[in-house]
């Protein structure tokens, strides 16, 4: 195998190492996010379940006052029945009480059925932070294990980059240029071993001369499907 084409296979294998180092520690970090995120959500919806309750409240105070006026009102109004003289004042009085007495029943029910609500979040939002305390707990002890992890990680990765830098410095600058571009475009891989004929980067067919030109093994090819580097060894 050409030396130059040794040097890049060589430089990929670390890269592509480092490379899954750093998704390592991209999936140790998306999932502490997702609990974080997850808690975040939790404390969102606790805070609008607290609203609502406040809202509900009101509402119940509010149709509390207005039944003591309307209580008030039928009092009132009992006691001038004693002092009507016409049987049409003393109709007028009557459904005057009785539609006060019937707003009153009305507001009752609505009071019982907001009670019942305000009970109902009550409890769905005790329970919400008895699940939150749960999760902060365990995002908290999350977090110093992932950062445990992700310096480990880091470490290791210190000491292939070191590795694959001084790697770097040996190839051709021109190709180490064509190298990383390759890399950055073609997903990671910039150098392919080519199998049966067929690029293992975009699985093409190469021109069966071009195919013969790289079993010689003397120069740096390029796949004419995919861009890639090529190279030929048996597996």
């Amino acid at each position: 195998m050409n030396e130059l084409i040794e040097q890049l296979v060589s430089l990929q294998e670390m890269d592509l190492v480092i490379d899954k180092i750093d998704k390592e520690i991209k999936e140790e970090q998306d999932q502490l996010d997702s609990r974080i995120s997850a808690v975040a959500s939790r404390e969102q919806r606790i805070s609008e379940q607290q609203g609502e309750i406040e809202e509900l409240e009101k509402e119940r105070r509010t149709l509390e006052d207005e039944m003591s006026d309307r209580i008030a009102h039928v009092k009132e109004r009992q006691s001038k029945m004693m002092q009507v003289q016409t049987s049409r004042e003393q109709t007028a009085l009557l459904k005057e009480i009785e539609d006060a007495k019937k707003s009153v029943k009305e507001n009752e029910e609505k009071i019982v059925a907001i009670m019942e609500q305000v009970e109902k979040l009550t409890g769905e939002t005790s329970e919400e932070k008895t699940v939150l305390k749960t999760e902060k707990a365990l995002v908290d002890e999350q977090k110093e294990k992932v950062k445990a992890v992700i310096e480990e990680l880091n470490k290791g990765k210190k000491t292939k980059i070191g590795k694959r830098d001084k790697q770097a410095q040996d190839v051709n600058g021109t190709m180490i240029r064509k190298y990383e571009l390759l890399r950055e475009r073609r997903n990671g891989l910039a150098i392919v071993n080519v199998q049966d004929g067929v690029c293992q980067g975009c699985f093409m067919n190469l021109p069966p001369q071009k195919y013969n030109m790289l079993l010689r093994g003397d120069q740096v090819l390029e796949c004419p499907s995919c861009q890639r580097l090529i190279y030929h060894q048996p597996l």
